[in-house]
């Protein structure tokens, strides 16, 4: 993941910079101790140590390590469901398929951590949550798409999230193959020839 850590669904401000750059300490420390160790052997006072952060200021954003590690995951797939958006994408992708499958494949032995740590299941259950609600805002901006009434479009959307981390487990298992980019389009092909023209 990123190491970029926000709160979300708590608030709607955006916290000030001076806790947004502590967040981003607290996560990359936890990260990086993540590539060093098993997670149940790292402790909170390692993380702060790493980040050179207080206990009391960890305790007030975050109740254990799981909390902020789960924080870090939910703010990274919030980047990236909204990421088309955000660079104004005027192609028909509903989700950064290739962007995410990059990153993935860069971040192998992360990927390896998380699954030695139990916690993969947990991420891939944020992940799809956040990629459904993406793709749902992200239907509502295509006009090939746009005129589906609100049930259908989130029902859609969570089946495409779905499918989604499907293809990401498959892929995942088959070492890594084919490329991101050819996995964007297997992906976007079903998605426009499930929701049609």
């Amino acid at each position: 993941m990123s190491g970029k850590i926000q709160k979300t669904g708590k608030t709607t401000r955006k916290p000030d910079a001076r806790v947004a750059r502590t967040h981003d300490s607290l996560g990359d420390a936890l990260i990086a101790l993540m590539h060093e160790k098993p997670f149940d052997s790292i402790t909170v006072q390692e993380v702060l140590d790493r980040a050179a952060v207080g206990r009391s200021t960890f305790y007030a954003h975050f109740r254990d390590k799981d909390d902020l590690f789960l924080s870090d995951v939910e703010h990274f797939f919030e980047l990236v469901s909204t990421m088309l958006t955000r660079r104004h994408d005027t192609s028909n992708r509903v989700a950064p398929v290739r962007e995410l499958f990059t990153h993935i494949a860069d971040a192998r032995k992360f990927y390896a951590a998380l699954v030695a740590s139990g916690k993969v299941h947990d991420v891939m259950d944020l992940g799809q949550g956040c990629l459904a609600r993406g793709i749902e805002a992200r239907l509502l901006e295509l006009a090939r798409a746009r005129a589906m009434n609100a049930m259908h479009r989130a029902a859609l959307a969570h089946s495409l999230a779905g499918a989604l981390f499907s293809m990401l487990s498959w892929w995942i298992d088959h070492a890594m193959q084919p490329s991101p980019a050819e996995m964007d389009k297997i992906y976007h092909q079903m998605v426009w020839a499930g929701v049609g023209t």
